[in-house]
């Protein structure tokens, strides 16, 4: 007798249908086919064991089982339970059809020897599957079922143990459905986001950071020590608008795949900050390994990624990060596979001025040569620093801002600042993918970033003394149109460009002697 059941794998932060095929026949010996990997294939150990513990047995015959495609690797454990109703089916242990059929759901989950069932990664793009393909319901560990019931019109089961489900196809027993509204009672409640009101001084940095989430540029900040780079960062996320419907359901997917939703059980809802570690591996921050997983840059995805301490991180590491800022996209190639994880995020990067990090610092005094400056500063490539929109110097507070009793301007009053030059780009780009200035292209430029005669000529000025690159030229334009839709102004004046042009102090010549 041949049995099909059916889970799915994931590829990328999509999954894919896998069809189980089982044949019991006359013989003693168990073949599992179909490119399994060593997870997969000590399957048979853990079924044999959980359906002697639920009551049932694996028959002493030929055992076949076929998970196709064929050329699609299979990895995990997940597949426990689609293999062990495979088993179940075949060898006549469910008895005649209740109305419930087995390849009528998508079932994954990893099998306890007990028989309980363990919760599996990617269960949200496996009932976007499910949904996609026509499935019943999809039938899945109960501390996976909040994330998929997330997935409109799909009946989803969550369940404890491998015996409830061979009740359900035997018809003893019923499953429940799991149910919950869909937005009001799922998205958590955010915690209170660090406030650019407790934010001493720095008037002209926290505009270029309003800038910043205005368009959703890329921003490098230079400053000595305890000037307050890591504070000013922290806050952006605060002032980003909030996330559509389509762009959580695409972050939650990220997170699902990578198993990050199994404490949470709800959508992400709030945009992603990330900041890791300057020690941090190539593998980990762009994603892969010999099971491919997203890396920070894919989690940051709709929100941001912060890097402090740049010149820090490996240069390997770094170079990395010029492709995806680009494409918005990362793609992890292996010998039989290609995966591609989303990466459109922020990038938001601090650093000293030099070694000592008191270069240009007022009242200090800088004790580092102008070659160890230079070379501090060239740890980070000109390509890399040629993406970042906006090179903002942070200077120490004044004692007069620090000691000052008022209240600085709050992180919901920039907001909705943001909010409205967001939605002005939102307009501006309607029936394009496009969703901020950030991610115009050059055919994009040449229509919404046009200059008049006298802002045409201090640009070609500021190319020619600083030597600006086209890339530079392009990011400098982008920026200016941002600081337009911030005052709602239609085209970009002679002054939104002279302001954009001050967020580039890196590529002064007087920097540290790099230009």
């Amino acid at each position: 007798m041949i049995s099909k059941t059916y889970g799915g794998a994931l590829v990328g932060i999509d999954a894919l249908t896998i069809r189980v095929e089982t044949s019991i026949e006359p013989g003693v010996n168990f073949m599992l086919v179909g490119l399994p990997d060593s997870a997969v294939k000590e399957s048979h150990y853990r079924i044999a064991t959980a359906l002697h513990h639920c009551g049932y047995k694996i028959p002493v015959r030929r055992i076949v089982i076929n998970m196709a495609p064929a050329d699609l690797k299979k990895e995990g454990s997940a597949y426990d339970l689609t293999l062990a109703m495979g088993i179940l089916a075949a060898s006549g242990q469910l008895g005649e059809s209740s109305g419930n059929l087995p390849e009528s759901y998508m079932m994954m989950g990893e099998l306890s020897l007990d028989g309980r069932l363990q919760p599996v990664k990617g269960a949200l793009p496996l009932a976007i599957e499910a949904r996609r393909q026509g499935f019943s319901g999809i039938i899945l560990p109960e501390q996976n079922a909040s994330e998929a019931s997330i997935v409109e019109d799909l009946h989803v089961y969550g369940v404890k143990t491998l015996r409830e489900v061979a009740d359900f196809f035997k018809g003893k027993s019923a499953l429940k459905a799991f149910h919950e509204p869909f937005l009001a009672n799922r998205l958590p409640v955010l915690a209170e986001e660090p406030d650019f009101a407790d934010v001493k001084g720095q008037a002209f940095c926290k505009r270029a950071l309003e800038i910043t989430a205005a368009g959703g540029h890329n921003i490098l900040m230079v400053g000595p020590p305890g000037s307050g780079k890591t504070m000013l960062a922290r806050r952006l996320a605060g002032i980003l608008p909030p996330m559509t419907k389509d762009e959580a359901l695409e972050t939650t997917k990220i997170y699902s795949v990578a198993g990050k939703l199994l404490s949470q059980n709800c959508m992400v809802a709030a945009r992603p900050f990330r900041d890791p570690h300057h020690t941090i591996s190539y593998a980990a921050l762009v994603g892969g390994g010999s099971f491919p997983q997203p890396g920070e840059i894919s989690l940051a995805h709709n929100g941001v990624l912060f890097l402090d301490e740049l010149p820090e991180f490996t240069r390997s590491t770094l170079e990395v990060l010029r492709q995806p800022l680009e494409d918005r996209k990362i793609s992890i190639c292996r010998a039989k596979m290609r995966v591609e994880y989303p990466a459109g995020f922020m990038l938001v990067a601090s650093m000293n001025p030099c070694p000592c990090g008191y270069y240009n610092a007022p009242g200090r005094v800088c004790t580092c040569k102008p070659a160890d400056i230079a070379r501090y500063l060239n740890k980070i490539s000109g390509p890399l620093l040629d993406r970042m929109d906006l090179h903002v110097q942070v200077l120490p507070v004044a004692y007069r801002d620090l000691s000052s009793a008022g209240k600085a301007e709050s992180s919901a009053d920039i907001r909705r600042r943001v909010v409205l030059a967001r939605q002005c780009q939102l307009d501006r780009f309607a029936g394009t993918p496009l969703v901020c200035n950030a991610q115009m292209q050059s055919r994009h430029i040449h229509r919404y970033c046009r200059l008049g005669k006298d802002s045409d000529a201090m640009l070609d000025e500021a190319m020619c003394h600083y030597g600006f690159s086209a890339r530079t030229y392009h990011r400098i334009l982008k920026v200016a149109r941002t600081i337009a839709d911030l005052d709602a102004a239609e085209n970009i004046s002679h002054h939104h460009l002279a302001e954009a042009l001050q967020y580039r102090c890196v590529d002064r010549a007087d920097w540290g002697g790099r230009a």
